[in-house]
């Protein structure tokens, strides 16, 4: 019988091995045990999060590869395609941020051109701990330079993304990687194994120890011991992913293969359950035909390394020499490793004898968890927190720097500046010119507009709305350039969901989440769960990070924020009013307060995005930048940073309370500047579209002067908000 410890080993339950028992009607071998373990994990299996992620809509004219491929995949017109998906590589990084993070890469970049596209573009959403304190210090040197390393070695440019910091991610962070990869519509891959007689091929990299139990790792929380699971870690070669992803799209050329799959979390288990049951098939192979780097490799260790850089090609039969020989003429290994079958089954072997041979649908099918969630008093207690009594800061100007040099809205440039953002020559907006990056599409009129997103502030305060808030203001990123929404990727990084709290945090959000998709027509095409981010029973906040996908007709229409003409009209649209401090950055720097709570109305979030984007189709607009964290004052201030010129703003009459207008992180409103001619036709559209508007000020000068309460250089609010972060760094 197996013992409490080898279920754990695999974060399997006692009644889950019941189950495996049962359907088996026998005991697994130590090697199927392990399998089970690793494709009923809550990484490759989805068990607590399968029945909530239906919720979410996946299909539209523009879709064409929904969830359950590596990647999704959406029309872009001209016969093209962009693929991608987002995925979390949270517990490695906690232990191993360097390679953690950039094995993360690899593993996004794989999961891109298995399915026919060339990566173009990499992103990052990133969570850490304040950086006052030694080990958050470490997590993010690391885990940034493992993603800087790993996309210029591959030459794939990282274009954009967002860090946040928070007490919650302290010794865990959340590190999600996107990529987006472009197809010619007609020739996108999938994984499935089909043909019986096709044979399985291994190719890149040999197979060794590391990131053993990494599927099982990431399905269980951290704590003091989490070290000794180091081994679990992978290792990168960006240099061998360099070959394997110019091998990979020279292969596709030919018609040698039916299906290709990476191998990622899982390894061989993974794959070749994966590609099975897509396909309808069974699969065999034999693992003494596995190249290895290391020595006395046992079958279980085989099939669950995720060594990484490796690819399994479904081949047509008789063409396996010619397979073989492309990737020969890059430099890589292949092994043929076994066959298609038509019996259903899963079977492993080594050399004659059978170590597992299972149905592969049990494998794919894990038991289902639809858990319940409950609301705790203390976040009732946080929600309903009175903030009227709240002081007004004696020095409004002195406020908005303590803002600017707050880690969350201060200039990410000391992590940007450490990747190449220009390598393939597409990106036509640099990191932090724009709410979104910005690639042209060689060859056509297009660009696309890429941004990444989430709160977990919002989401913890208020879970529906603060999921609701994560897709709206990826939205509203690539409106501010001019793009309109298409589809979205997501990574859940939530903490324990067997905790009631936690499972209402996770189910509001999908549910906020897919409201949101509806109301603005960007369905879910694919995406990642991270759960049991947990330390020592701590949980991180709850953070959605939505990837956002936006297409720009005509590139010379694009847009970004900064002011670029002096005696440009300054206009708000959207919530004018703009009230409330809940759930602000104001109120957790200033006061010390995470309380209240974010608010939204989707109506109102859809007309302010097509007004946005109808005014600057219609060349009406010089600048756009969405009203987010920090409020109106932070946009303010940060167009004119990057603009180099001041502003005079008139805040409206109603105004009575100073910081609450300044701060407010009221969503659906932007900020845009057009020229004096410009404001009759853009108040046309705003009625014609029934979106408030209001006239701010106008751009000039080198000072930000808003009303009688802000009064500052345009240049020590650079100065302040550019080296916010590296001095942090620097003084520790």
């Amino acid at each position: 019988m197996v013992d409490s410890k080898v279920l754990a080993e695999v974060a399997l339950t006692k009644e889950e091995f019941d189950l495996i028992v049962e359907k088996l009607r026998r005991e697994p071998t130590l090697v199927e045990l392990g399998m089970f373990g690793a494709m009923w994990s809550e990484h490759c299996g989805y068990k607590n999060s399968k029945l909530l992620l239906r919720a979410f809509p996946t299909e539209s004219s523009r879709v064409l590869q929904g969830p359950g491929e590596n990647a999704g995949a959406i029309d872009i017109g001209d016969g093209l395609a962009v693929v991608m998906k987002v995925e979390s590589h949270n517990h490695p990084s906690a232990i191993e941020p360097y390679q953690g993070a950039a094995t993360g890469v690899g593993g996004i970049v794989r999961d891109i051109f298995t399915m026919g596209a060339r990566p173009i573009a990499l992103l990052d959403s990133l969570r850490f701990g304040p950086l006052d304190q030694p080990r958050n210090r470490y997590l993010f040197s690391g885990v940034v330079a493992g993603i800087g390393d790993y996309g210029n070695c591959i030459g794939v440019p990282t274009v954009g993304g967002e860090v946040f910091f928070a007490d919650s991610y302290s010794n865990n962070p959340l590190v999600n990687a996107m990529c987006v990869g472009l197809i010619d519509s007609s020739s996108i891959v999938t994984s499935r194994a089909s043909g019986v007689g096709n044979v399985l091929m291994l190719v890149g990299a040999d197979t060794g120890r590391d990131g053993i139990h990494g599927a099982t790792f990431a399905s269980v929380e951290l704590n003091e011991k989490s070290e000794e699971r180091r081994p679990a870690v992978q290792v990168g070669n960006p240099f061998m992913e360099k070959l394997l992803i110019e091998a990979c799209l020279e292969l596709l050329k030919h018609d040698y293969v039916v299906g290709m799959q990476d191998l990622g979390a899982a390894g061989i288990t993974s794959s070749i359950v994966e590609s099975a049951s897509k396909g309808s098939a069974g699969v065999e192979i034999d693992v003494l035909k596995v190249s290895r780097r290391e020595a006395n490799m046992t079958p279980y260790e085989v099939v669950l390394s995720e060594s990484q850089e490796r690819m399994l090609i479904i081949a047509r039969k008789g063409c396996e020499e010619k397979v073989k020989a492309v990737f020969d003429h890059w430099g890589l290994h292949s092994d043929v490793i076994g066959h298609v079958t038509d019996d259903g089954m899963v079977r492993v072997k080594e050399g004659p004898s059978v170590v597992a041979e299972i149905p592969s649908q049990y494998l794919t099918e894990p038991p289902l968890y639809r858990r319940q969630g409950l609301k705790t008093g203390h976040l009732e207690m946080l929600q309903s927190f009175d903030l009227s009594r709240l002081a007004e800061p004696a020095d409004l100007s002195q406020a908005l720097l303590t803002l600017l040099a707050s880690p969350n809205i201060a200039s990410k440039r000391c992590v940007y500046q450490q990747y190449d953002h220009t390598v393939q020559t597409n990106t036509l907006v640099a990191p932090g010119e724009a709410d979104a990056a910005v690639l042209g599409i060689k060859g056509t009129d297009k660009a696309i507009s890429l941004a990444t997103d989430g709160n977990g502030r919002y989401v913890y305060l208020d879970p529906y709305i603060g999921g609701a808030i994560a897709v709206c203001e990826a939205a509203r990123n690539v409106v501010c350039t001019g793009a309109e929404p298409l589809a979205i990727t997501d990574c859940l990084n939530f903490g324990n969901p067997e905790k009631p709290e936690i499972f209402y945090q996770l189910e509001q959000a999908v549910l906020g989440m897919a409201d949101a998709c509806r109301a603005l027509g960007t369905p879910v095409v694919s995406g990642n769960v991270s759960l049991y981010n947990e330390t020592n029973g701590e949980a991180v906040d709850p953070t959605p990070v939505v990837g956002m996908l936006g297409l720009i007709e005509n590139v010379d229409r694009r847009c970004t924020l900064r002011f670029k003409h002096e005696g440009d009209a300054i206009v708000l649209i959207g919530d004018v009013r703009g009230v409330g401090l809940g759930a602000s950055e104001y109120l957790a720097v200033y006061h010390g307060i995470v309380a209240g709570r974010p608010s939204l109305d989707l109506e109102m979030e859809r007309r302010v995005q097509n007004l946005c984007l109808a005014a600057i189709r219609q060349g009406l607009v010089s600048s756009a930048h969405d009203c987010s964290i920090g409020g109106i004052a932070i946009s303010l201030a940060v167009s004119g940073i990057f603009g180099g010129l001041g502003a005079r703003i008139e805040p409206p009459r109603e105004a009575t309370n100073p910081s609450e207008w300044l701060f407010n992180e009221a969503q659906s409103r932007i900020v845009l500047t057009v020229k004096s001619a410009n404001l009759r036709p853009l108040a046309k559209l705003a009625g014609d579209l029934s979106v408030p508007l209001a006239v701010l000020g106008e751009v000039g000068g080198d000072r930000l002067l808003i009303g009688s309460w802000i009064d500052l250089p345009v240049a020590q609010m650079a100065a302040i908000w550019d080296q916010a972060i590296a001095k942090q760094l620097s003084n520790h």
